[in-house]
């Protein structure tokens, strides 16, 4: 397995990039924009493809690199299913897997710090975002922040996993790198209360001043994804164009969700299931085949679909569209 750690200094912040092997498919969580050059450096040097991005709550300290990374690789940006509507094109439940290449990632929903926190948590290890960090925990005075729902998140979601679970956060202040869920049990000094009542009197009189980058921080990264002006100038069509287009005979239709996406929210109808990021290789393969199809993609919120009518036409593949909004807009 590949696992790098970085450390962003302007911000304290730790991003991880984790792929089973050389050469194949790659995950990165809680990037930072100003090190996306970083980033792909490593991508290229280990010869991985990035498919996937996670970020574990809308950060306040710094921009996320996620937008960047999708426009510069068509990888995948996802959130938990509480973060705002359209950020990301994928959301994940508490408990969904998230896969790659030979991995599983398991979300957590973790509320506390922020109302739309998650962890996500691999085999041996997990990345806990800001609601455990070491040796600490995350403030819970902003951003709907909420020190009873950290606590619960804590203790009966963080603190169940195997004492030997390692623990890798999304900020660190002391020079740490890891530690253990053992270890946070015994040394966190905000670990050691009796109640909840003593953790939420700890975390509401901590005064802690708002981060520096946060009026600038927090709009920035609500404003992530791939807006609906922008997936209209990407032959997007409205979802009455969109269905009448379907029944053209010529029509090819393609759900580029995942399995798991698509049992949860329904499908338009029988068509194609690709998911985004196997589409390259399928117009690659298929494209000749493909010249004289109306190609019609649809995803979760228009955000993949979008990024299939621009890799469609590197193919030459002009004849294509996708549904602004995405299946959402359906209201299925």
């Amino acid at each position: 397995m590949i696992f790098k750690q970085f450390f962003d200094n302007s911000s304290s912040t730790y991003t991880y990039l984790i792929s089973s092997g050389k050469g194949r498919e790659a995950l990165i969580i809680d990037p930072v924009l100003e090190n996306v050059e970083t980033y792909i450096s490593s991508l290229k040097e280990l010869d991985l493809k990035l498919v996937k991005v996670i970020d574990t709550h809308i950060h306040a300290d710094h921009i996320s690199g996620m937008a960047e990374l999708r426009d510069k690789t068509n990888c995948v940006t996802i959130m938990g299913d509480k973060a705002p509507a359209n950020v990301v094109a994928m959301k994940v439940a508490d408990n969904e897997n998230i896969k790659i290449e030979n991995i599983n990632i398991k979300a957590l929903f973790t509320p506390g710090h922020t109302s739309e926190s998650f962890c996500f948590l691999m085999n041996d290890r997990v990345f806990t975002g800001d609601t455990l960090l070491i040796k600490g925990t995350g403030r819970t005075d902003f951003q709907n922040g909420d020190a009873r729902d950290a606590y619960n998140s804590i203790f009966n979601v963080l603190l169940k996993l195997p004492e030997d679970t390692k623990v890798y956060p999304a900020h660190d202040y002391k020079g740490e790198t890891v530690s253990t869920i053992g270890e946070e049990k015994k040394l966190n000094p905000r670990l050691q209360v009796k109640s909840v009542d003593e953790y939420v009197n700890i975390m509401n009189n901590l005064n802690l001043p708002n981060p520096k980058m946060m009026d600038i921080a927090v709009p920035g990264n609500l404003s992530l994804g791939i807006s609906l002006e922008k997936q209209k100038l990407s032959n997007g069509l409205e979802k009455k164009d969109f269905l009448k287009k379907i029944k053209d005979q010529n029509s090819l239709l393609i759900d580029l969700r995942e399995k798991q996406e698509i049992e949860k929210d329904g499908k338009i109808e029988e068509g194609l299931e690709i998911p985004f990021t196997e589409i390259n290789e399928y117009l690659k393969n298929n494209k000749q085949d493909l010249l004289n199809k109306n190609l019609l993609f649809y995803c979760r919120v228009g955000h993949r679909s979008a990024l299939a009518v621009q890799i469609s036409k590197n193919y030459n593949l002009e004849n294509c569209h996708h549904l602004i909004g995405g299946i959402k807009n359906l209201n299925l």
